[in-house]
């Protein structure tokens, strides 16, 4: 069995302490990254509710989204900043 190692991650607002195998460390932080980044688009988005509501949001999105469409989401603002910096340079 993998030793498991305990990591500090935050959802919102709150710190949580869980315990991963370092394997699966990244794709935990990667996850949580897509997650607190359409936390702040949701306050953005419907100001006025508190982060309870705000998190719920972000768990149904999260839950309509087929895998290839949540691990294509960083791929697109990679392949968009690349195109930018071939238009700065001219091709």
């Amino acid at each position: 069995m993998a030793e498991l190692i305990p990591i500090n991650i935050i959802i919102g607002d709150r710190s949580y302490r869980i315990k991963t195998t370092p394997e699966d460390e990244e794709s935990i932080r990667a996850t949580l990254k897509i997650i607190n980044e359409k936390i702040v688009d949701f306050r953005s988005s419907f100001a006025g509710k508190d982060m309870q509501d705000y998190i719920a949001m972000v768990l149904i999105w999260f839950a309509t989204q087929t895998p290839t469409e949540l691990k294509a989401a960083p791929d697109k603002e990679i392949i968009a900043a690349l195109g930018k910096l071939e238009e700065m340079l001219g091709r």
